[in-house]
């Protein structure tokens, strides 16, 4: 069993189910998302090129601020048009 501590969340511990691993990346529609801090850019972009290698499509997204959650629009995007979704985290 993995536990993931989410740093968003109040004290109170929940458990939440993990979704399924992809069995390939071939033909998988990837999101990246973009949190718009300093040379996250530059991490997904060579995510990008690597996940296209392995056959991904891969789909971009960017927060308007990194100090904010992601508004709702751009959540449901995600959710609805991908099947799996990477953060980059950079400064």
């Amino acid at each position: 069993m993995t536990i993931l501590l989410d740093p968003t969340a109040g004290r109170d511990a929940a458990a939440i189910e993990t979704v399924a691993r992809l069995s390939s990346l071939e033909g998988a529609v990837v999101g990246l998302l973009d949190i718009s801090k300093p040379r996250g850019d530059k991490f997904l972009d060579r995510l990008e090129q690597r996940l296209l290698e392995r056959g991904a499509i891969v789909k971009r997204f960017a927060k308007p601020t990194f100090t904010k959650p992601a508004p709702v629009d751009l959540r449901h995007e995600i959710a609805t048009s991908c099947d799996a979704v990477i953060e980059a985290l950079a400064d």
